[in-house]
């Protein structure tokens, strides 16, 4: 080990660079917020759309701890600075966002050079994030905030390509499959030629990962198996404080009157949006079934709608006081964490499959994209979710969304779900912070050997 080497400051600062997406930002944000807690000091690197709405999510207790850093975007005429996210951004422009950010590299660099942190934490979404490190002698680690199970899935497929994934628990539909494959076409397609592969290193290194050994040990064994990582689990996100915010009062007091349990929260996160004949599906489901709801009904920037010419024709005045329909953010923990509420419908997103285990409430999957089939069966894998589902064409039935909301709020397989979310999620929090010491220290002797 050098000299320099031997004096590490006693504040580590770590500058994080997640990608430019809401479900990338917020588990960064959260690992942000347990390293700051464990004395480090966190520059956290986005585009200043993105980063507008991460600081209404810094506590006072953490405006020392984790500062801002704004990273500006080459400016190309069909990306203007609203969409440099990919929060509401049409999807045919997602690859010119990820070639803006790969354009950002100078002004990253730049970034680097004023700010010399000890440590940068990098999504695997931007290998070359690692390069620009290196070459100013900073040491780097990825950061996946998906789970194990779904990035073993991948791995297996890309080195052991005709060999069966050895967990048959999780496993693609056929639907799923051609889905999978349009997807994967399109984006060897889209790869730039110089883009590095994020798995070809065949160094070990340490790779942090969203997840816990409690519901995925097997999972990260086989990951570091494929990828010769050292994959070191970050445990589950701290829920900040619960803000008592004027908008959500009418809402948390509506579901205040409802009995324990009797309540489902529906809601498909922040970058999916359901296809019209899916709204139809779920909104006749909803009816049919005895549930009360809240249920999230997004749409794409440009092309919001009135949520009476969104539903079916008298769904509002007919659901009455059973349910809440909103078209604007909902407070997702405070839902989660009440009582009245007995079970999710999700897309199961890993932040909210996350966020479900956490609070103790059981999932009705409803997987629509990307890794979210595999995270669902997982979650059927751990004994805490139903999926709804879809036929053949891909299509969900309002009949079976009815059976199954029932099921889960007011039948046995409700009861048996919510005794084993409850249990799991025991297990989660006692051993949340020892999991995030353990990669504390980790980044700390990284650094001292670096």
């Amino acid at each position: 080990m050098d000299t320099q080497a031997a004096e590490l400051p006693s504040t580590l600062r770590v500058l994080m660079f997640p990608w430019l997406a809401y479900g990338h930002i917020s588990p960064f944000l959260n690992v942000a917020k347990k390293l700051a807690d464990r004395g480090f000091l966190i520059y956290l690197c986005s585009t200043p759309v993105n980063l507008k709405s991460t600081n209404k999510k810094i506590t006072e207790k953490y405006s020392d701890s984790i500062q801002l850093v704004e990273l500006h975007l080459p400016e190309l005429p069909e990306l203007p600075p609203h969409y440099h996210t990919t929060n509401g951004l049409p999807p045919h422009l997602n690859h010119t966002l990820q070639k803006a950010l790969k354009m950002s590299k100078p002004n990253f660099s730049k970034i680097l050079e004023n700010l010399k942190p000890d440590l940068v934490i990098y999504d695997v979404m931007q290998q070359w994030a690692e390069c620009v490190a290196n070459e100013q002698n900073i040491p780097a680690v990825k950061f996946l905030t998906s789970g194990a199970a779904v990035f073993s899935y991948f791995l297996n497929l890309v080195k052991k390509p005709g060999v069966e994934f050895p967990f048959p628990a999780i496993y693609l539909r056929t639907i799923e499959q051609v889905k999978m494959s349009e997807m994967l076409a399109k984006s060897t397609k889209e790869k730039d030629p110089d883009d590095e592969d994020p798995i070809a290193d065949e160094n070990i290194q340490t790779v942090l990962m969203s997840t816990s050994r409690t519901i995925e040990a097997k999972y990260i064994e086989y990951c570091s198996e494929l990828s010769n990582w050292k994959i070191v689990p970050v445990g589950l996100p701290v829920q900040d404080p619960i803000s008592n915010d004027a908008d959500e009062v009418e809402l948390i007091d509506w579901l205040g009157k409802k009995h324990e349990n009797s309540t489902v929260f529906v809601s498909f996160g922040s970058e999916y949006f359901l296809s019209k004949e899916d709204r139809e599906e779920i909104a006749f489901g909803l009816e049919l079934s005895s549930v009360n709801f809240i249920w999230v009904v997004r749409f794409p920037k440009g092309e919001e709608q009135n949520l009476e010419d969104a539903l079916p024709k008298g769904f509002l005045e007919r659901i009455g006081e059973r349910g809440r329909v909103l078209n604007k953010f909902a407070p997702q923990p405070r839902i989660l964490n009440h009582p009245s509420t007995g079970g999710f419908v999700s897309h199961c997103g890993w932040n909210s499959v996350l966020e479900s285990l956490d609070f103790g409430v059981p999932i009705i999957a409803m997987p629509m994209h990307l890794d979210q089939p595999m995270n669902a069966r997982l979650m059927i894998e751990l004994g805490v979710a139903v999926e709804i589902v879809r036929d053949d064409d891909g299509k969900i039935h309002r009949g079976e969304i009815a059976e199954t909301l029932n099921g889960v709020v007011t039948g046995k397989t409700g009861e048996n779900l919510r005794a084993k979310v409850r249990d799991i999620s025991k297990n989660l929090k006692s051993i949340r912070d020892e999991e995030m010491d353990a990669a504390a220290e980790e980044l700390i002797q990284l650094c001292k050997n670096s």
